[in-house]
């Protein structure tokens, strides 16, 4: 049977980052990916935006990583000329009644260690953006926008460059958890080979591969629930500069129907969060009234007419109450020492995404079961 030191399943955004930091350390990496290419779900549909870590929970593995990732990935777009522009995002109040909770989400940025931040009033936000109604906002000029088609490409041609082996249009349908390593079995191939170590970075279907691995997902809190999240652009010149985001829902099930732009300047308002069963990426156009609306809320001069069905994404959610925050665990636990489960990796997972990958490689160091090449 072929042997190999470390396998990665799944080639976003996540596990091509984990590939390229591994590269340096390990030989005889490969990465299987369902697809016929990288980054081809959750990765490639969403607003590209490196977050700053103001929303998620102090002391969360979302807040840490984030925060830490931000400025990683600003030197690794800095060193490899990767598209990006740091644009700020304006996080607003359009009511009184909100400005308990912006005083309260300013408070937990800090504590989350989120530099630059500031408050600022409607007469100071009419100064940085003329066409935003609102009364106070959150001001966060770290935060930024990111081709990251091209820093998939970067991060895929790094690893390669480094021996790493992916193996597209692979899907993983069986895997056997033993002393010396996992069996690993990929669908419609009577092929199977051995792994020391197993990262699980499958996004969408990271519960699938956790219970192919004989982990009861229901028990173990590893259950998925998907959201859908739809886009609208705006085919008509953008009205603002830089990011505006209303006030996020209740235990971040989304952060509200937002104005983002790209790097051409395009503006684009979303997501929205919809439950769904499956992943299923078509855009509803009648829902053009109800963005247009919610945008209205805190953008003048919008045109109903100008809200053009873009796109949708999905976001692999942890069930269970409150705010879930990142499973990125080694099974030891488990009996299955080497086996790294990444579940439930949503936002801030783009921004994070060089940070995952550091505490993954920290992971593979404590288990003890690979010789690095490079100390």
């Amino acid at each position: 049977m072929d042997e190999v030191d470390i396998t990665i399943i799944g080639a976003g955004v996540v596990g091509l980052a984990i590939a390229a930091e591994l590269s340096g350390q390990y030989d005889n990496i490969i990465v299987l990916e369902r697809h016929p290419a990288y980054g081809r779900e959750t990765s490639s549909r969403n607003s590209e935006v490196m977050h700053a870590g103001i929303y998620y929970p102090n002391g969360s593995l979302k807040a840490r990583l984030c925060v830490e990732g931000l400025e990683l990935l600003y030197g690794y777009c800095e060193r490899h000329s990767i598209p990006h522009s740091k644009i700020g995002k304006l996080i607003v109040a359009t009511e009184q009644s909100e400005f308990a909770q912006l005083e309260e989400l300013m408070a937990q940025g800090l504590r989350n260690g989120v530099s630059g931040l500031s408050i600022i009033d409607g007469a100071s936000l009419t100064d940085l953006e003329p066409n935003v109604a609102a009364l106070a906002a959150i001001y966060s000029p770290r935060t930024g926008i990111i081709d990251s088609h091209s820093l998939m490409k970067y991060l895929y041609a790094d690893a390669t460059a480094s021996g790493v082996t992916f193996s597209f249009g692979s899907e993983v349908d069986r895997i056997t958890p033993g002393k010396d390593g996992n069996v690993i079995g990929i669908r419609d191939e009577d092929y199977n080979f051995s792994s020391k170590v197993v990262i699980n970075s499958a996004g969408l279907f990271a519960d699938r591969i956790a219970g192919l691995a004989g982990i009861d997902i229901e028990k173990a809190g590893y259950k998925l629930s998907y959201y859908k999240g739809s886009y609208f652009s705006y085919s008509k010149a953008s009205p603002v500069k830089r990011l505006v985001y209303p006030l996020p829902h209740k235990d971040l099930t989304g952060l509200g129907v937002h104005a983002t732009l790209d790097l051409a300047g395009r503006l684009r308002f979303g997501p929205d969060a919809e439950h769904v069963d499956a992943p299923d990426y078509t855009v509803d156009a009648g829902k053009a009234d109800s963005f247009y609306n919610g945008a209205s809320r805190f953008i003048r001069g919008l045109e109903k007419a100008a809200f053009v069905a873009d796109m949708a994404g999905i976001r692999p959610k942890l069930q269970g109450g409150g705010v879930r925050d990142f499973i990125i665990k080694n099974e030891i636990g488990r009996g299955m020492n080497g086996f790294i489960n990444l579940i439930g990796i949503e936002s801030p997972g783009l921004t994070a995404c060089l940070s995952i990958a550091k505490y993954v490689s920290a992971l593979v160091g404590d288990s003890h079961l690979l010789k690095r090449v490079i100390a």
